[in-house]
């Protein structure tokens, strides 16, 4: 499978199964398409050539479409063009494979000090009560974690919430209590935190510095775009609190291992702005992720608005590059990609692995597939106590990849975002195995402008390289 497309003035060519990526001439661009379709009709490498020669001859010359012939056939020869699918015999045996628990999203605190629009958790509650998790529940949640994690090493739990900080000495004393684990079991844990940032001090960072791998920080963007969506419950705005603890903790952790991460809505469609805003404040690891919300919803993104949010991504690439060049470079999450290795076959077919290895535990032990399906009844996997007693929804989640969804055959993107949201799929069609149409559009453009972003990179590294 062959995907191409034009941005800011490159030709690029991804061959899907093999992972290349080809930056190519105008010839070479126009004679792949060619040689695709006359391959599926069977024709052999002469007659290919001949009709290709002749589709082209009134707009190239000869000698230019025989070189550019040469050089496919070449990178069809090298197993970089026109790839077959080694992976769809994969799945069987992995879907044999057996499950581990590796990561838990502790939900630490069902409540929430702040009043967000488009909050999926109501705020904290989750379809439910309010309700802070216990030392002892927490303790369980990691015993149960080391118990069904198998002969792995490395396991992850996220602080999460409505907002963790809330609980804050329940936080502390499972991060102990995990590093206790450690040495017996011979695991390790990686602890995350998603705040909102209301309750951050300097007693709680210096914490957070020292035992914190990772820390999600979560704004919206420009100040008048955060406060009409991330207001406190009393309707005024989180902006001024927020942002200077912010860079206090991005300063703090050398601007490594943190993110800001904001939402943008049918209110900033121009999204790229907030990216600039954040980046302007200071912040170098940045996420602005659409929302994903109900057509009823106001704020919601539609369908009719995709042409200016693909346009706005295109916008966001070139806005990021030039910053590079200006010696300003940041880094946005949904443009970083790996070309060279990237993501494990496992996770390339399956995704966060949600329901298997990734688990959502409530402040009273429920286990859930993830924090997105937390107090959806129908998807209560189990507890802390028990374990997983519904081993049929363990193993729907274990079939859920990009070749039990029929939508994915024939997308590029699938092996990038492995088949998208479960919950998405849910929320939108009533079944895990299907995808969020919105999204897919949104992703394949993210895809295309950092596989772009890599192009030019390499351009001005090579630039530089002749400078020198």
């Amino acid at each position: 499978m062959i995907h191409q497309y034009k941005n800011n003035e490159y030709n690029i060519v991804l061959d899907v199964n093999s992972g290349s990526v080809h930056v190519v001439d105008d010839v070479v661009y126009d004679v792949i398409p060619l040689v695709e379709e006359l391959q599926k009709n069977n024709c052999g490498e002469e007659e290919t050539k001949d009709r290709v020669l002749f589709g082209l001859k009134d707009k190239y010359t000869a000698e230019d479409i025989l070189d550019a012939f040469s050089q496919v056939m070449e990178l069809k020869e090298a197993g970089m063009l026109y790839a077959p699918d080694i992976y769809e015999n994969y799945i069987i045996d992995f879907k044999k494979r057996e499950t581990v628990v590796k990561a838990l999203c502790l939900h630490i605190a069902h409540d929430c000090n702040l009043a967000c629009k488009y909050c999926f958790a109501q705020e904290g509650e989750y379809h439910g009560r309010r309700a802070l998790m216990s030392l002892e529940t927490g303790k369980k949640a990691l015993d149960f974690l080391v118990k069904n994690s198998g002969n792995r090493v490395n396991l992850e739990v996220d602080f999460f919430g409505g907002e963790p900080l809330l609980n804050w000495p329940v936080v502390k004393e499972l991060v102990a209590y995990g590093r206790s684990l450690e040495e017996p079991y011979h695991k390790k844990f990686r602890f995350t935190l998603t705040t909102n940032g209301i309750l951050l001090n300097d007693e709680i960072l210096e914490f957070v510095n020292r035992e914190m791998a990772n820390v999600v920080l979560s704004i919206d963007g420009r100040k008048e775009i955060n406060d009409l969506m991330r207001p406190y419950r009393g309707g005024q705005g989180s902006y001024d609190t927020i942002v200077p603890k912010f860079q206090k903790v991005a300063e703090s952790r050398n601007q490594m291992n943190y993110y800001v991460r904001g939402t943008f809505t049918r209110n900033n469609k121009d999204f790229a702005k907030d990216v600039a805003h954040l980046a302007d404040l200071g912040f170098e690891q940045i996420s602005v992720e659409p929302v994903v919300a109900q057509p009823t919803d106001d704020y919601a993104l539609r369908q009719e608005d995709l042409p200016e949010l693909l346009e706005e991504y295109d916008r966001l690439a070139v806005d990021l590059l030039n910053r590079r060049k200006e010696g300003k470079g940041v880094n946005f999450f949904h443009f970083m990609i790996d070309l060279e290795g990237g993501p494990c076959v496992a996770k390339r077919l399956s995704g966060c692995g949600s329901g298997t290895e990734y688990l959502a535990v409530t402040p009273w032990g429920d286990l859930y597939p993830c924090h997105q399906f937390v107090g959806q009844e129908e998807f209560l996997m189990g507890n802390v106590d028990e374990g997983i007693t519904g081993t049929d929804i363990r193993d729907g989640f274990k079939s859920c990849n990009v070749y039990a969804k029929e939508k994915c055959g024939s997308c590029f993107a699938k092996f990038y975002c492995s088949g998208g949201c479960a919950a998405n799929s849910y929320n939108f069609h009533g079944k895990i195995d299907d995808v969020y149409e919105l999204g897919c559009e949104l992703q394949r453009k993210r895809i295309e402008c950092a596989i772009m972003i890599k192009a030019a990179l390499a351009d001005l590294e090579g630039g530089e390289n002749e400078e020198e």
